[in-house]
């Protein structure tokens, strides 16, 4: 299903200096494929790339822009089921998610193409005194130029889109690092984007690296602004080391899911099952907590573990598998230990908590300590603590006591409820009658509190890549002839 081997790309062009990436099919735990892996050297001269072609790509005019991005929606869809496959096999994600990942991209680049024509400014009179009498102003928008990228294993595909599409419509060259697990799905993009003639030389290049190699994407002056998605152990170390750039952060999290006594109970089961094990949980908005009002408490854990036991754990190509692997047996060992403790310290699992190698089964667990690894820390596997609550204001206090803050569910049908969590649980976003891990890829996504810093979606991840520029007009008085 994949290429024998795939090229890095420098400076707009593939390059094969070598075959030393191993990328293991996740299920089989078998070779896939080999990728060319970048030293220091190579990453040096991607930067030097991307400074030179500062000029070219800011003068490219937003058409032209928009243009290009349209192009990778279009080949997107051509290549749809080879990216999807792609997915499956280097991140082991089923089919049916990593075929809604490749729609999420084709949505998150066209969105990017309509942004692209949209960067503007303002006018504004500034005579608010008399001696600013005769003055006044307008004010643009300008790209910050070179920008360093740096994207995980759980979404190949769409969270390398997040990065690179704000970045070419507004006009910032820029050097990626995808991750060394899976970074296939970075390079399929970055053949496509070769194939634009209007991208100027240097405007971008793909690199995977070894970690210990990949210092510059932080620590070189020469760029302007590092985004960084990943654990929030490793994005607020590599904020400072960053030096005098902008850090974007998109980190961690423990979500926190509440149900309240009136909520649609079925919907809630079918949405919870979606968010605690889409992708085996490997998500930074995947349900960890699950709070339950107590006059429901019984009935719904009853459903939430008829529906956990159902779900079909499996070979991410087969179209019925829900379950696929862990990105490492490790992590699945890991989290395993995490369920062990919680049950060590009273806990007691309700269903799953098995293991084969790097499967794991959906797994639920009551009465976990607080102040357990289950309930503290970012599990990023198919596991979700239940407990239940008497008052809503308890349970966002709850939810409210992690260190993360990305995002949050409430299932109410309570207008007054939904607004009271929404002003006082702190995180970046509260979603009424869903759950924490539903994000549309325009929308205003990130985190507060150690879950990261501003936010992305096309439009804003443009206004983290560009800066204001001022420009003040002194008009004296019209003299009438």
């Amino acid at each position: 299903m994949l290429k024998e081997s795939y090229p890095l790309y420098l400076a707009n062009r593939p390059l094969t200096p070598n075959k030393n990436l191993e990328v293991q099919n996740k299920y089989t735990r078998q070779t896939a494929t080999r990728v060319a892996l970048a030293g220091p050297d190579l990453i040096d001269q991607a930067i030097a790339a991307a400074v030179q072609a500062r000029d070219a790509c800011r003068r490219m005019p937003s058409y032209k822009r928009a243009d290009a991005l349209r192009f990778v929606v279009k080949q997107i869809e051509q290549q749809h089921e080879e990216l999807s496959c792609a997915l499956a096999i280097e991140a082991g994600k089923p089919i049916k998610n990593a075929r809604g990942e490749v729609t999420r991209a084709i949505d998150t680049f066209t969105i990017a193409a309509e942004e692209a024509v949209r960067i503007g400014g303002e006018y504004a009179p500034l005579d608010i005194s008399e001696r600013a009498e005769g003055y006044e102003s307008i004010w643009k928008r300008v790209p910050v130029g070179p920008c360093s990228f740096i994207s995980p294993f759980n979404f190949p595909i769409n969270l390398v889109a997040h990065k690179i599409a704000p970045a070419i419509a507004a006009g910032c060259p820029f050097v990626l690092k995808p991750a060394t697990r899976t970074p296939v799905g970075a390079l399929i993009l970055g053949e496509i984007l070769s194939k634009i003639d209007d991208l100027p030389r240097g405007s971008f290049s793909i690199l995977p690296c070894k970690r210990e190699d990949a210092g510059a994407f932080v620590t070189d002056e020469r760029l302007k602004l590092l985004s960084f998605t990943g654990s929030a152990e490793v994005g607020w170390a590599l904020k400072a080391k960053a030096g005098k750039k902008k850090a974007v952060l998109e980190l961690g999290g423990n979500a926190g899911c509440i149900v309240d006594k009136d909520a649609d109970q079925d919907r809630a089961v079918e949405r919870i099952m979606l968010g605690a094990f889409y992708q085996s949980g490997q998500s930074c908005i995947s349900v960890q907590r699950i709070y339950i009002h107590e006059a429901i408490y019984a009935e719904f854990v009853e459903k939430l573990v008829a529906a956990a036991r159902a779900l079909k754990r499996g070979d991410p190509l087969d179209e019925d598998t829900f379950l696929g692997p862990l990105i490492t047996e490790g992590d699945a060992k890991r989290v395993q230990s995490w369920i062990d403790e919680a049950v060590q310290r009273g806990a007691r699992v309700l269903c799953g908590g098995n293991r084969n190698g790097a499967m794991l089964d959906a797994t639920l667990v009551e009465n976990v300590p607080p102040d357990a690894k289950l309930s503290r820390h970012e599990a990023f596997g198919p596991v979700a603590t239940v407990e239940s609550f008497s008052r809503f204001e308890d349970a966002c206090r709850r939810v409210d006591t992690s260190v993360y803050g990305l995002q949050a569910g409430v299932f109410t049908k309570n207008l007054n409820s939904a607004f009271y969590a929404f002003n006082e649980i702190e995180v970046g976003g509260v979603v009424i009658n869903d759950v924490p891990s539903f994000r549309v890829d325009s929308m205003p996504y990130g985190g507060v509190k150690d879950s990261g810093l501003y936010r992305e979606g096309i439009r804003y991840s443009i206004e983290d890549m560009t800066e204001i520029r001022l420009m003040v007009l002194h008009r004296p008085g019209h003299q009438p002839d």
